[in-house]
């Protein structure tokens, strides 16, 4: 079963206009148990301000379906490589650290609507060229739409 990260945009994602219609199938395949989502601290922490609405959508998820992961000492030094290399400033480091979770807990990929810091070609390649030189998977970075359109893609 494919284990998907996800990022603070995706859950944001399901209450907005532009995103919703792909991301509310994904969270349902989810609900299915086609898939399961894999969920950080971390994001749960960005999560944190967010409106009641954002913030209790994961709480409908069930267990069996919903992976829970820490951050670890180690995914910060992969962060920490990916901002040295450039591949982001250094004000992008939580999407670093969502990148280096992922990669650490073996997802199968990392889905979000982040198209600046995440879901950018230029982005993926230096993500992924650190990730292979330190001797880890590569990632696969999609968008729900990229995810729910092939359901090869990861």
């Amino acid at each position: 079963m494919q284990r998907i990260y996800i990022d603070t945009s995706v859950v944001g994602g399901y209450f907005e206009e532009e995103f919703k219609a792909y991301t509310i199938p994904f969270f349902e395949s989810v609900r299915r148990g086609e898939r399961i989502i894999i969920v950080s601290e971390l994001l749960e922490d960005e999560l944190t301000n967010a409106p009641r609405e954002v913030r209790l959508l994961l709480k409908t998820i069930p267990m069996e379906y919903r992976k829970r992961v820490l951050s670890t000492p180690e995914a910060a030094l992969l962060a920490d490589a990916y901002i040295a290399a450039n591949v982001v400033g250094a004000t992008s480091r939580n999407d670093c650290l969502h990148i280096a979770i992922a990669t650490l807990c073996k997802a199968h990929c990392l889905v979000s609507w982040n198209f600046k810091h995440i879901v950018n070609d230029v982005r993926i390649a230096g993500y992924n060229k650190i990730n292979y030189e330190r001797g880890f998977n590569t990632m696969d970075i999609l968008t729900p739409k990229d995810l729910m359109n092939n359901e090869n893609n990861c």
